[in-house]
């Protein structure tokens, strides 16, 4: 049941890409959409936004 989605466009890196559609693959899920939503409702509710969003965290692997 969809509840207000909407379709968004954001660039990563291809083997984030590589990993997410290993996830979707693993665990018989429909696409590669439901495994985002999965991961944003995991940080929404389980994790610690300050953590993930830290300075000490936000750095990127692919920028050197």
């Amino acid at each position: 049941m969809s509840q207000g989605k909407i379709t968004v466009s954001f660039e990563i890196e291809s083997d984030q890409a590589d990993w997410i559609s290993e996830q979707v693959e693993q665990f018989g899920l429909p696409d590669e959409s439901k495994a985002m939503r999965i991961l944003l409702d995991y940080a929404l509710e389980e994790s610690d936004t300050e953590l993930i969003f830290s300075g000490d965290n936000t750095r990127c692997r692919y920028c050197g």
